[in-house]
This record gives structure tokens, sequence and C-alpha cells, in this order.
């Protein structure tokens, strides 16, 4: 056999092994491209109790994600229709929490209290690991500064960061300038807000000491002027303004009050001395006066909220009042304090419901605080422990529960961001 067909043969020899590759990667391709078709879903979790108060639901239930989005829930759904699956079973499914009082515009500005300065906390690192998707910053910035707050937080925080605007122009920075009404200018506090109207959803009064209802008339004329609520932090006045008044002729129904179960200096707590709740609370709730729990470093004291709850009363809604103070003393987190309500009366449905769908209703986003299909993926998973656990009030009083919530998966938008015991990924194998 001459050279020339023996370098023949091998040439076709070397095609038609090429031509078998090809095949071999086409034919891989398309089984690829059969199976990813089959797999709808990006992440699927599967086996958990699904709590969803806006659509009513309780109960065992599957829940599958695509782009972001939640795709499906129901009682059952194949693994093999997911790209990842989640075994949740024994947890508690609920949809992502949102703190609607928490202090986030952090910075470094001396003598600003929680406006760009130390007090305050970004919100990654201690929402998240409580479960908490959403926070609404209260009132840390004003029109003078909320563009800083915007850019420095807002736009480089993984937890969806929401705000009231403070009516004061600088914000929350604390002592003479939280007093000063020249400050509280309506009409540019109400142009603030509708010119970021996609972060700013509603207006927050705070701090002042002085014993005249000009502050509070002109938070309400700036949320009136943008069509959103008011959050009021009502106190330290020498002499007390009227409550009733308060709730009855000052505040629109859809505004709220915040620390509701506070007793503190220069105001009137809303249990009487005697252990009984005021007659104008419930009728001033019935109204549309949203009454906003807002823990923080002092402001929640079982000598109110035991009784309260006990006479019928419910929150509206479970917030935090988040920052270096109550992180570090009787609050800690949300999940600590959904825990703390739970011991003391209420069900694991009504706090669920009071970090989720209420408070997405109270700040008019209605997209938020829900697993509909094609509403956004923002999911939180919790353990319903059960034990010994101790919890504190801003008194320092404790009371011994047996339940405690912990978030054992925090998912925003789709991605996992939270996984307190990597449940979501695979078990190392040496």
């Amino acid at each position: 056999m001459n050279s020339l067909t023996k370098n023949s043969r091998a040439v076709g020899i070397q095609l038609c092994s090429h031509t078998v590759i090809i095949g071999l990667f086409i034919i891989f391709l398309l089984v690829s491209s059969s199976w990813l078709a089959a797999q709808p879903y990006d992440l699927l979790l599967q086996g958990g109790n699904l709590i969803d108060p806006r659509n009513d639901i309780e109960g065992k239930m599957d829940i599958a994600i695509k782009d972001g989005k939640v795709a499906a829930v129901q009682a059952s759904i194949p693994a093999s229709s997911a790209k990842q699956v989640i075994d949740v079973q024994g947890l508690t499914i609920t949809p992502g929490l949102i703190d609607i009082h928490g202090h986030h515009f952090w910075g470094t500005r001396p003598d600003a209290y929680l406006s760009n300065s130390y007090a305050s906390l970004p919100p990654d690192g201690f929402s998240l690991p409580a479960g908490v998707t959403t926070v609404v910053d209260a009132g840390c910035a004003g029109w003078r500064n909320f563009k800083v707050f915007k850019t420095q937080t807002i736009d480089r925080s993984k937890t969806r960061v929401l705000a009231f605007i403070n009516i004061i122009g600088g914000g929350m920075a604390g002592g003479a300038v939280e007093q000063n009404l020249g400050d509280m200018d309506p009409k540019l506090t109400a142009m603030e807000a509708r010119r970021y109207a996609d972060h700013i959803v509603g207006v927050k009064l705070a701090h002042y000491s002085g014993e005249d209802w000009a502050p509070t008339e002109r938070a309400v004329e700036a949320g009136r002027q943008a069509n959103i609520p008011v959050m009021i932090d009502f106190g330290r006045q020498n002499r007390h303004l009227n409550l009733e008044v308060l709730f009855m002729e000052k505040l629109r129904p859809g505004d709220i009050f915040t620390h509701c179960f506070a007793d503190v200096r220069g105001r009137m707590p809303i249990v009487d001395d005697e252990g009984k709740l005021r007659s104008f609370i419930k009728p001033a709730q019935k109204r549309g006066i949203i009454f906003d729990v807002g823990h923080g470093g002092g402001s929640f004291v079982y000598s109110q909220a035991v009784p309260a709850i006990e006479q019928g009363f419910r929150p509206n809604s479970i917030s935090t009042d988040l920052h270096t103070g109550s992180m570090n003393s009787g609050m800690k987190s949300m999940s600590n304090l959904m825990s703390k309500l739970m011991n003391i009366g209420l069900s694991l449905r009504e706090v669920i419901e009071q970090s989720t769908w209420n408070p997405a209703q109270i700040i008019q986003r209605e997209d938020l605080g829900h697993l509909s299909v094609g509403a956004v993926a923002d999911i939180t998973v919790l353990q319903v422990a059960n034990g010994e656990f101790g919890f504190t009030d801003t008194a320092g009083n404790r009371i011994i529960g047996d339940k405690k919530l912990i978030a054992e998966i925090t998912i925003r938008e789709g991605k996992v961001v939270w996984d307190l015991n990597g449940r979501s990924r695979p078990l190392y194998k040496p």
C-alpha cells in the first residue's frame, strides 16, 4: 500500500472519528436542552408549611420560583421540575418579612444621631438574617439629605429599602435640629416624596417636645399633598397633648401611631393606671388609625402590651425600630420580636400577617407581602422552635416563653441571601 493510500485512509478515519464526536455532542445538546426544558423552575421549596394571609393559605405547600418571581404554589410539585430543590419539611414558609420602622441611614457624621451617623444600621447585615426582605427607614432623612441616603444606602443594599421622609428638612439628627419648626416644610417634603415616589412611602414626625399641634399638622399636610401616610412618634411634651384628639381629629385614616406599647414621659399610654385599655383606642383603630409596635430601645413594656392584648387589642403592624440601641437590648431582631408577641398572646398567623401583608397595605405597596403567582419571590423560611426562652421589655422585665421563631432561609427576588444551616447547599463528600 503506497503512502498516499495510507494517508487517505488515516484522514478518513480521523474524519469519521470527528463526525462521531460531533454527532455525540449534538445528541448531548439535544438531551440537555430537553432536560432543561423539563425543568421550568429555577428553585423549588418543597414540603414546608405555607402561611400566606393575603391569599388565605395555611397548610403544606410547595412553592416554585422562576426568574425571581413566584411561578407556582401547589400541594405537590415534582422535584424533577426544578434546577434546585430545597427541602423545608418541618419549617414554615412566609412572604418576606416587612419591617416598617427601622433606622438605616448609617454613616460617619458626628452628633447627627440617626441621620447619616453611627446609631443607624446598614440593612443587609441586620435584616436578612432575621428574615426581613423589605425595610422602611423611619425618617432618618428629610428633603435636604434624602438624595444622600438614596445613593449611600438604598442603591447599595440587597434588602429592599423604602422610607418615610422626615418633616424636618435635615432629618432625624437629634437635639435642637428636630425642634426647628421653621424647617418643617410640607410643600418641600411633599415635592421630594413625589420625586422619589418609588422609594418614599410616607412622612415621619418624631421627637418634638413642644406643646402645640403645629408639627403634627404640617406632617399631615405633607402626607396629604403627596397622598401618602404619616407615621408619628408622639410624646416627650412637658404637658400631655390629648391622645384622643390626635386619633380622632388630627390624624387621617391610614396614618400610623408607632410605639403603641410604650409608656414614656410626656405621652398618655394606651392602657391606663388601672390596667384598662382606654375607651377610645378600639374606636380609633376602627376609624383607620394604624397602631404599629415600633419596639425600639425604650418603647415596649409588658405593662402595656400584655393587658392590651388580653383585652382584645391587636397591633396592625409589627416593627422593630431597629438601631444600635434596640438591637443590643430587649428588641434584638424582627424574628425575636415576633416570638415575644407570640408568647404574650398572639398566634403564629397573626404575627406573620402583621409582618407581611398588613404592612404592605399600610405603606401602599400591595405588590409585596404575599406569595401570589407572579409576585416577587421575597420569601422567608422560619423554624418554630419549642423550648424555654427568655424575652425582655425595655423596662428590663423578663418573661419565659416556650416558642421562638428562627429565620432559617431568606430569599430575595428568587435568590438565597441568608441560609442559617446551609440547607440550600449540597453535602460535602470527601
